[in-house]
């Protein structure tokens, strides 16, 4: 948003949801030409936003200076010691705790294994889109784009066909319930979700599978806090692994039904798929905004952040950002040359399921483009989900056969 004092006219940094991610664009927009070091005031706390593409890119690589380790939202009291976490998750660790934990958890998300998993990812695919094809119109998000990554994140931790049934249950409270900020709502869940993984743990002591929930059991990770740290890699791999895929394949439908020659492109040309998801997840960034904490004084732009301070690090905005990307850097270009970009973070805390995830969207997006060409979204009609940090659609009205 904006806020007017007098005859002058100041862009502000807002927390979103719901309606409110609609079009962040124009805000984001006049951050990064008016005011890229932005110090914001919300609900009473102050903490400085970023929106350049450079800026963010630095920080994000920097976690010397900007920490991961106090908290990833501009909220005071989500650090983990407030939180009464044994043991910090991964995306709240600093090298080279992160580095040596994530090293542990890298086998089971490395191109290989990721392409094995390709057969079951498709064959899901299909049978949802031939589903949606006899009716002909459908919500594509509850229909596929929200239960595939479903799939694939219980793919990764093992999780046996036999009770993914149950684990898509608790995902989708879980998800849900942290969207709308009720802990409450989420702690059943979560107390089933924690349950089951301790129990599965215990079962991959002697029953050792091809998962990453087993690689860490059998890394010897044996005393309780590492336990936990399981446990918390779990929760992280549900909560951060399945609305971000939602996001970019809303996202990503959104984009080919406004851009019709661009999808045409690919329709003619679909080897350019894979260099158009880098595009797609550039324009969609899903995780649209990550906090870190300055373990210094900081100086951009002649503005000085203090130590100590929460930094927001807006990855959407700095996609879009003109000057790493050119003068049609808002418009999609299935043909586009990237050479980095921020959807997935970038350094230490690139996202591990960043291979899962492009997996998901090429394998849906061939078959959505094979199986119905001229597909539409009603994006007018499509209601955004609530949370402050994720940018998905809670449903989006779809169209098989209606392209023009």
């Amino acid at each position: 948003m904006t806020t007017t004092v007098g005859s002058a006219t100041t862009p502000a940094w807002i927390p979103r949801g719901g309606e409110a991610w609609r079009d962040p664009f124009d805000d984001y927009r006049a951050l990064r030409d008016e005011d890229p070091i932005h110090h914001a005031v919300v609900d009473g706390g102050d903490f400085w936003v970023l929106s350049r593409f450079q800026n963010v890119f630095d920080a994000a690589r920097d976690t010397t200076t900007f920490s991961s380790a106090h908290g990833l939202t501009h909220k005071p009291g989500d650090d983990p010691e407030t939180l009464g976490l044994a043991a910090p998750p991964i995306v709240m660790l600093d090298p080279p705790d992160h580095t040596e934990f994530r090293r542990l958890v890298t086998k089971g998300f490395r191109p290989r294994a990721v392409a094995e998993l390709e057969p079951e990812v498709r064959a899901f695919v299909v049978e949802r889109i031939e589903r949606i094809r006899q009716t002909g119109t459908a919500d594509i998000v509850a229909e596929l784009f929200k239960p595939l990554p479903s799939l694939v994140v219980a793919h990764f931790l093992g999780v046996p066909p036999e009770d993914r049934y149950l684990f898509d249950g608790w995902t989708e409270n879980i998800v849900a319930a942290n969207a709308r900020g009720n802990a409450l709502d989420a702690a059943e869940a979560s107390t089933n979700l924690f349950d089951y993984f301790g129990r599965l743990l215990e079962r991959r002591r002697v029953e050792p599978g091809d998962d990453t929930v087993s690689d860490l059991v059998h890394a010897g990770l044996d005393d309780d806090t590492e336990v936990m740290r399981i446990l918390g890699f779990a929760f992280t791999m549900v909560t951060g692994g399945n609305d971000t895929t939602t996001g970019l394949l809303g996202g990503a439908a959104q984009l080919l039904t406004e851009f019709p020659d661009q999808r045409r492109i690919l329709l003619n040309h679909p080897a350019l798929l894979p260099e158009a998801i880098e595009e797609l997840l550039r324009l969609t960034s899903p995780v649209q905004n990550l906090a870190r904490t300055t373990t210094r004084p900081v100086t951009l732009h002649d503005v000085e952040i203090p130590q100590g301070r929460k930094v927001m690090l807006l990855y959407a905005a700095a996609n879009r950002d003109d000057r790493e990307f050119g003068p049609d850097a808002e418009a999609f270009r299935a043909r586009r040359k990237i050479a980095k970009h921020l959807a997935f973070s970038y350094g230490a805390h690139h996202c591990l399921g960043a291979p899962a995830a492009r997996l998901a969207a090429r394998v849906a997006l061939e078959e959505l483009l094979a199986r119905c060409p001229n597909f539409t979204v009603d994006a007018a009609a499509g209601r955004f989900a609530p949370g402050e940090f994720v940018r998905r659609y809670e449903s989006l009205p779809f169209s098989a056969d209606s392209f023009m």
